[in-house]
C-alpha cells in the first residue's frame, strides 16, 4: 500500500479543527478512525496490479538522433477500474535527461475487461542496443487516498543505427561516378579495362583498337569499346583499438570512421564493386564477408556497426595485417581508418605494410583535430604561444607519419570528422580514375 498526498492532505485538514476545538485523544480518534477506514476501503477497490497484462509493440530500430515510437498495451482483466500512472524505464541514454520525464511517464484510466495503448518516445543519445526494463504500474482507489503498486518486466529492444550523416554528399559522388564509368556518355577505346561490346568503326578510331576476328567475320570493320571494370574487391578494416575511443569535439573517433565507412560503401556498391568489412584491435569484433554488390550490403553494415564499441587495449598491427590478408585472398583495396599517431603507425603499421602493399592498394585514413589546428594558430598571450607550440608539433608529426606511409605506396587522408567521408570518397574515385583498383 502506498498513500497518497490527497491523503496526507485530508488528514493535515481534519487535525485543524481537532488542535483547536478539542486537543484530546478523542478528537484526534474522531478523525483518523474514520480516515483510516477510507484508506482501506479505497485501497480494497484499486484495481489489482498484478493480473494486469501487457504487450508491446512498435519500431524495433531508429538513425541516432531520430525518434523511436514503442507502444505500450495495457489490458485490465479485473472487474475493477483501473486508475493508475505507470513508468515505462529505459537505459538513461535513450532519450535527453529533459525528455525523460515527459516520455516515460503515463496517467491512464482503463474500464474493466478493456485495454489501453500507450506510446513512450525514445531518442536514443548513443549508439547500440536499448532494452526496456520495468513497468511499475501505481493502481489508485476511487477517493485517491491509496494505491496498489507493482512492476512487470515487458522485454523490447531497440538498436541505435549510426546516423550517417554524410549521405548527403552521395548525390554529388554518384554524379562523379557516373562520369567515370561512362553512363552519361558514349564508349569509345580507352576508357576502362573491361570489354563492353563491338560496334562500326568510324573515322578517327583507334586503329589499336580494331577487333580483326570480328571484322573477319562481316563486312565492315569492327572495333572494340571498354567500360571500367566492376565487381572489384573492397576491404574496410575499422581500428577498434584505444585510439579509437578518443573523441575530437563530441564526435568519438571510431563513429567518424563509421561515418566515413558507410558512404564510401554506398559509393562502391553504385559501382558495382564488393564491399567486406573487419572490425580489429587484437580480435575480430565485427566481420561483414561475402556480400555482393546490392542494397543489402549497407543495411547489413548499418546494423552490424550498431552495437560496436571501441576497446581500450592496443591495436596488434600484426594480428590486424593477417586478418586484412585473410579476408583479401585476391587484389583488393584495403581501407584501413585508423589513427596517425606516431608510435602506432611506426612501431606496429610500418613493419607490416610490406605484406599488405606487395598484393593490395591501400589507403589509410584518419580523423584528424581541428583543435589542433587552432593551436598552432594560437598567438597573443604565453600561454598562446606554449599551445601554439605544441600545435604546430603536433602537425608536423602527423605529416611526417603521413610521408612515411606515402613512402611505401600508401594514399593517406587526413581529415576533421565533417570532411572525413567525403575525403575518403574522393580518394576511391581518384584511384578509381588513375586505375589503381
Amino acid at each position: 500500500m502506498a498513500l497518497t498526498g490527497r491523503a496526507a492532505l485530508v488528514a493535515a485538514l481534519g487535525s485543524l479543527p481537532v488542535g483547536i476545538l478539542a486537543p484530546s485523544w478523542t478528537g484526534i480518534l474522531a478523525v483518523e478512525v474514520p480516515l483510516s477506514l477510507a484508506i482501506l476501503c479505497d485501497y480494497a477497490l484499486a484495481a489489482p496490479v498484478r493480473t494486469l497484462q501487457f504487450t508491446r509493440s512498435g519500431d524495433t530500430s531508429v538513425r541516432l538522433g531520430e525518434t523511436a515510437a514503442v507502444q505500450l498495451t495495457v489490458t485490465n482483466p479485473s472487474r475493477r477500474r483501473l486508475r493508475a500512472h505507470l513508468r515505462d524505464a529505459w537505459p538513461p541514454s535513450s532519450w535527453t535527461a529533459e525528455a525523460e520525464q515527459a516520455s516515460s511517464r503515463h496517467q491512464f484510466a482503463v474500464p474493466a475487461g478493456e485495454r489501453r495503448r500507450l506510446t513512450t518516445l525514445l531518442r536514443p543519445s548513443r549508439r547500440g542496443d536499448r532494452q526496456a526494463d520495468r513497468v511499475t504500474v501505481r493502481s489508485f482507489g476511487p477517493l485517491g487516498l491509496a494505491s496498489r503498486q507493482g512492476y512487470h518486466r515487458v522485454p523490447w529492444t531497440v538498436r541505435a543505427l549510426p546516423p550517417f550523416t554524410s549521405r548527403k554528399h552521395l548525390p554529388s559522388r554518384l554524379a562523379r561516378l557516373r562520369e567515370l564509368d561512362g553512363r552519361t556518355s558514349v564508349l569509345t577505346r580507352g576508357e576502362g579495362t573491361e570489354f563492353d561490346s563491338l560496334r562500326a568503326y568510324v573515322p578517327g578510331d583507334d586503329t589499336r583498337s580494331i577487333d580483326w576476328r570480328a571484322t573477319a567475320r562481316q563486312s565492315a570493320v569492327a572495333v572494340r569499346t571498354w567500360r571500367p571494370e566492376r565487381d572489384r574487391h573492397i576491404l574496410v578494416v575499422l581500428d577498434t583499438g584505444r585510439t579509437s575511443a578518443g573523441r575530437v569535439g563530441d564526435v568519438p573517433r571510431l563513429d567518424a570512421a563509421m561515418d566515413a565507412t558507410l558512404l564510401l560503401t554506398a559509393l562502391a556498391t553504385r559501382a558495382g564493386d564488393r564491399v567486406n568489412l573487419i572490425a580489429y584491435d587484437r580480435r575480430v569484433r565485427a566481420q561483414v564477408q561475402g556480400r555482393t554488390a546490392g542494397g543489402d550490403v549497407l543495411a547489413t553494415l548499418v546494423n552490424t556497426l550498431a552495437t560496436l564499441e571501441p576497446e581500450l587495449v592496443e591495436t596488434d598491427a600484426h594480428g590486424l595485417s593477417t586478418a586484412a590478408l585473410a579476408n583479401a585472398p585476391r587484389r583488393s583495396l584495403i581501407v584501413l581508418l585508423t589513427s596517425l599517431d606516431a608510435a602506432p603507425i611506426e612501431e606496429g603499421l610500418l613493419p607490416v605494410l610490406p605484406q599488405l602493399t606487395q598484393r593490395h592498394t591501400v589507403l589509410v585514413a584518419a580523423v584528424a583535430d581541428p583543435h589542433v589546428e587552432a593551436m598552432a594558430r594560437a598567438r597573443g598571450t604565453v600561454d598562446a604561444i606554449y599551445e601554439a607550440a605544441a600545435g604546430t608539433q603536433a602537425q608536423a608529426q602527423r605529416r611526417r607519419t603521413a610521408d612515411q606511409l606515402r613512402r611505401h605506396g600508401v594514399t593517406v587522408v587526413d581529415a576533421t570528422p565533417n570532411d572525413l567521408a567525403p575525403a575518403l570518397a574522393d580518394a576511391y574515385l581518384a584511384l578509381k580514375a588513375a586505375g589503381r583498383l
